[in-house]
Protein backbone atom coordinates (compact mmCIF):
# COMPACT_ATOMS: atom_id res chain seq x y z
CA UNK A 1 0.00 0.00 0.00
CA UNK A 2 2.54 2.55 0.70
CA UNK A 3 4.60 1.67 -2.01
CA UNK A 4 1.86 2.34 -4.35
CA UNK A 5 1.04 5.64 -2.80
CA UNK A 6 4.81 6.70 -2.90
CA UNK A 7 4.84 5.59 -6.64
CA UNK A 8 1.47 7.45 -7.56
CA UNK A 9 3.10 10.42 -6.11
CA UNK A 10 5.85 10.75 -7.49
CA UNK A 11 4.83 10.17 -10.54
CA UNK A 12 1.94 12.86 -10.01
CA UNK A 13 5.21 15.23 -9.37
CA UNK A 14 7.06 13.64 -12.43
CA UNK A 15 3.92 14.58 -14.74
CA UNK A 16 4.01 18.29 -13.60
CA UNK A 17 7.33 18.66 -13.39
CA UNK A 18 7.50 17.85 -17.31
CA UNK A 19 4.74 20.04 -18.42
CA UNK A 20 5.96 22.58 -16.15
CA UNK A 21 9.42 22.56 -17.26
CA UNK A 22 9.68 25.71 -19.22
CA UNK A 23 7.78 27.73 -16.66
CA UNK A 24 9.36 30.38 -14.42
CA UNK A 25 7.76 32.16 -11.36
CA UNK A 26 7.67 35.69 -11.28
CA UNK A 27 9.86 36.37 -8.81
CA UNK A 28 13.10 38.47 -9.41
CA UNK A 29 14.89 35.12 -9.33
CA UNK A 30 12.56 33.22 -12.07
CA UNK A 31 12.38 29.94 -9.68
CA UNK A 32 11.21 27.26 -11.75
CA UNK A 33 7.27 26.82 -11.83
CA UNK A 34 7.33 23.11 -10.46
CA UNK A 35 7.98 24.85 -7.30
CA UNK A 36 4.52 25.95 -6.77
CA UNK A 37 1.98 23.42 -7.16
CA UNK A 38 4.54 21.17 -4.70
CA UNK A 39 5.00 23.72 -2.52
CA UNK A 40 1.05 24.05 -2.41
CA UNK A 41 0.92 20.19 -1.62
CA UNK A 42 3.54 20.65 0.83
CA UNK A 43 0.52 23.06 2.59
CA UNK A 44 -1.58 20.43 2.99
CA UNK A 45 0.24 17.72 4.54
CA UNK A 46 2.24 20.07 6.53
CA UNK A 47 -0.22 22.70 7.87
CA UNK A 48 -3.69 21.45 6.83
CA UNK A 49 -2.73 17.41 8.01
CA UNK A 50 -4.65 16.67 4.98
CA UNK A 51 -3.08 12.72 3.32
CA UNK A 52 -5.98 12.20 0.58
CA UNK A 53 -4.01 10.86 -2.21
CA UNK A 54 -6.32 12.49 -4.73
CA UNK A 55 -6.43 15.66 -3.26
CA UNK A 56 -2.85 15.70 -3.03
CA UNK A 57 -2.81 14.59 -6.52
CA UNK A 58 -4.98 17.52 -7.86
CA UNK A 59 -2.75 20.21 -6.01
CA UNK A 60 0.25 19.13 -7.68
CA UNK A 61 -1.63 19.15 -10.97
CA UNK A 62 -4.00 22.13 -10.44
CA UNK A 63 -2.42 24.53 -13.23
CA UNK A 64 -1.22 22.13 -15.67
CA UNK A 65 -4.23 22.29 -17.71
CA UNK A 66 -4.60 26.12 -17.12
CA UNK A 67 -0.73 26.76 -17.83
CA UNK A 68 0.44 24.45 -20.01
CA UNK A 69 -0.81 22.34 -22.69
CA UNK A 70 -2.48 19.37 -20.67
CA UNK A 71 -5.79 18.30 -21.40
CA UNK A 72 -8.62 17.01 -18.92
CA UNK A 73 -8.59 13.91 -20.23
CA UNK A 74 -4.74 13.26 -20.08
CA UNK A 75 -5.74 14.17 -16.06
CA UNK A 76 -8.07 10.93 -16.44
CA UNK A 77 -6.36 8.91 -18.40
CA UNK A 78 -3.30 9.22 -16.22
CA UNK A 79 -4.54 9.60 -12.62
CA UNK A 80 -8.09 9.05 -12.65
CA UNK A 81 -11.48 10.79 -13.05
CA UNK A 82 -11.25 12.24 -8.86
CA UNK A 83 -8.56 13.96 -10.05
CA UNK A 84 -9.81 15.43 -12.90
CA UNK A 85 -12.39 16.66 -11.41
CA UNK A 86 -10.70 18.54 -8.46
CA UNK A 87 -8.93 19.67 -11.13
CA UNK A 88 -11.48 21.01 -13.50
CA UNK A 89 -12.90 22.73 -10.27
CA UNK A 90 -9.53 24.73 -9.72
CA UNK A 91 -9.24 25.65 -13.63
CA UNK A 92 -10.02 29.03 -15.22
CA UNK A 93 -11.26 29.00 -18.42
CA UNK A 94 -8.55 30.85 -19.65
CA UNK A 95 -11.33 31.85 -23.07
CA UNK A 96 -12.73 34.50 -20.53
CA UNK A 97 -11.39 37.45 -19.99
CA UNK A 98 -9.06 37.51 -17.11
CA UNK A 99 -11.40 39.82 -14.64
CA UNK A 100 -14.80 37.65 -15.57
CA UNK A 101 -12.30 34.68 -14.17
CA UNK A 102 -11.70 36.52 -11.13
CA UNK A 103 -15.08 37.33 -10.43
CA UNK A 104 -16.26 33.66 -11.08
CA UNK A 105 -13.38 32.50 -8.62
CA UNK A 106 -15.34 34.59 -5.99
CA UNK A 107 -18.78 33.27 -6.78
CA UNK A 108 -17.68 29.66 -7.08
CA UNK A 109 -15.87 29.35 -4.14
CA UNK A 110 -18.77 28.37 -2.03
CA UNK A 111 -19.99 25.77 -4.03
CA UNK A 112 -17.31 23.80 -4.84
CA UNK A 113 -16.38 20.32 -2.77
CA UNK A 114 -14.81 20.09 -0.08
CA UNK A 115 -11.23 18.71 -1.89
CA UNK A 116 -11.32 21.91 -4.46
CA UNK A 117 -11.34 24.14 -1.23
CA UNK A 118 -8.77 22.76 0.48
CA UNK A 119 -6.44 23.03 -3.03
CA UNK A 120 -7.80 26.51 -3.40
CA UNK A 121 -7.13 27.65 0.00
CA UNK A 122 -3.68 26.08 0.09
CA UNK A 123 -3.22 28.15 -3.39
CA UNK A 124 -4.02 31.07 -2.26
CA UNK A 125 -2.13 30.53 1.03
CA UNK A 126 1.02 30.14 -0.80
CA UNK A 127 0.72 32.84 -3.08
CA UNK A 128 -0.08 35.62 -0.79
CA UNK A 129 3.31 34.20 1.36
CA UNK A 130 4.99 34.40 -1.62
CA UNK A 131 4.28 38.25 -2.09
CA UNK A 132 4.90 38.86 1.29
CA UNK A 133 8.32 37.60 0.39
CA UNK A 134 8.94 39.58 -2.57
CA UNK A 135 7.08 41.71 -5.14
CA UNK A 136 6.79 40.24 -8.70
CA UNK A 137 8.63 41.68 -11.06
CA UNK A 138 6.65 44.26 -13.13
CA UNK A 139 3.80 44.32 -10.60
CA UNK A 140 2.87 47.81 -8.82
CA UNK A 141 2.16 48.27 -4.97
CA UNK A 142 -1.23 48.68 -6.72
CA UNK A 143 -1.57 45.27 -8.35
CA UNK A 144 -0.53 43.90 -5.08
CA UNK A 145 -3.07 45.27 -3.21
CA UNK A 146 -5.86 44.03 -5.78
CA UNK A 147 -4.56 40.84 -5.67
CA UNK A 148 -4.88 40.80 -1.71
CA UNK A 149 -8.04 42.30 -1.95
CA UNK A 150 -9.24 39.26 -4.29
CA UNK A 151 -8.08 36.38 -2.48
CA UNK A 152 -9.79 37.86 0.76
CA UNK A 153 -13.11 37.54 -1.33
CA UNK A 154 -12.19 34.15 -2.92
CA UNK A 155 -10.71 33.28 1.23
CA UNK A 156 -13.87 34.15 2.63
CA UNK A 157 -15.97 31.79 0.39
CA UNK A 158 -14.20 28.80 1.51
CA UNK A 159 -14.16 29.19 5.02
CA UNK A 160 -15.44 26.48 6.94
CA UNK A 161 -13.35 23.61 5.56
CA UNK A 162 -9.94 23.73 7.43
CA UNK A 163 -9.25 25.70 10.15
CA UNK A 164 -5.69 25.31 10.30
CA UNK A 165 -5.29 26.83 6.62
CA UNK A 166 -8.00 29.66 7.46
CA UNK A 167 -5.98 30.70 10.73
CA UNK A 168 -2.48 30.71 8.73
CA UNK A 169 -4.47 33.00 5.81
CA UNK A 170 -5.98 35.58 8.30
CA UNK A 171 -2.21 35.94 9.69
CA UNK A 172 -0.80 36.34 6.17
CA UNK A 173 -4.01 39.01 4.83
CA UNK A 174 -4.03 40.46 8.14
CA UNK A 175 0.17 41.69 7.83
CA UNK A 176 0.33 41.93 3.92
CA UNK A 177 -0.51 45.57 3.89
CA UNK A 178 2.17 46.39 6.16
CA UNK A 179 4.65 44.55 3.74
CA UNK A 180 3.34 45.73 0.53
CA UNK A 181 5.17 49.40 0.61
CA UNK A 182 8.39 47.54 1.89
CA UNK A 183 8.29 45.24 -0.71
CA UNK A 184 7.37 47.78 -4.07
CA UNK A 185 9.22 50.11 -3.07
CA UNK A 186 12.81 47.52 -2.85
CA UNK A 187 11.75 46.24 -6.40
CA UNK A 188 11.29 49.92 -7.56
CA UNK A 189 14.87 51.00 -6.15
CA UNK A 190 16.39 47.80 -7.85
CA UNK A 191 14.60 48.56 -11.12
CA UNK A 192 15.91 52.09 -11.46
CA UNK A 193 19.58 51.33 -10.45
CA UNK A 194 19.20 48.59 -13.31
CA UNK A 195 17.94 51.79 -15.78
CA UNK A 196 20.50 53.66 -14.49
CA UNK A 197 23.63 50.98 -15.34
CA UNK A 198 22.13 49.94 -18.50
CA UNK A 199 22.28 53.77 -19.17
CA UNK A 200 25.52 54.22 -18.55
CA UNK A 201 26.61 51.23 -20.48
CA UNK A 202 25.51 52.67 -23.97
Amino acid sequence: MEEQIAKTLIETVNFAAIKHRKQRRKDEDATPYINHPIGVARILTHEANIYDIATLQAAILHDTVEDTDTTFDEIEQNFGSKVRSIVEEVTDDKSLPKQVRKQLQIEHAPGCSREAKLVKLADKLYNLRDLQRCTPVGWSRTRVQEYFEWAEKVVHGLRGTNKPMEDALDEVLKVLPANIDRHSHSTLLVNTIRTFLKFFKH
